[in-house]
């Protein structure tokens, strides 16, 4: 379907059948855990799909709070709280491997002065 308006809400639809709840569980420390509970459309419970977990905090850096999120595959919330802080660790660490790609396709963009694009070496007068 083509989208002529700016900002894309031509287009905008909500999927009916696939309808969650938030609930928000927190230790009030570091742990924060979002239960997505499926729901039908009149919002009882859908008990044929099953339930959701995402982990959520911060972490305070020398650069400044962090947020971070990641799924989490447990069937309950007892089995959520006890995957949290490998949960963490994975996101922290596909986060550090996402900064470092980053910084290798900046320092890639860099252009010295009388050097041409993606040539190496030094370019300059002879």
């Amino acid at each position: 379907m083509v989208d002529d308006s700016p900002n894309g809400l031509d287009t905008l639809t909500i999927d009916t059948a696939n309808l969650f709840r938030e609930e928000s569980i927190t230790d009030t420390q570091s742990a924060n855990i979002k239960q997505l509970i499926p729901i039908t459309l009149d919002g009882t419970e859908d008990s044929s799909r099953d339930r959701q977990f995402i982990g959520d905090t911060t972490l305070m850096t020398q650069m400044g709070p962090i947020p971070v999120q990641f799924p989490i595959p447990a069937k309950n919330l007892q089995e959520a709280f006890t995957m949290f802080p490998e949960g963490v660790q994975g996101a922290v660490e596909k986060l550090q491997e996402r900064a470092q790609e980053m910084a290798r396709e900046e320092a890639s963009r860099i252009v010295v002065p009388g050097q041409e694009p993606n040539r190496g070496g030094f370019g300059g007068r002879g």
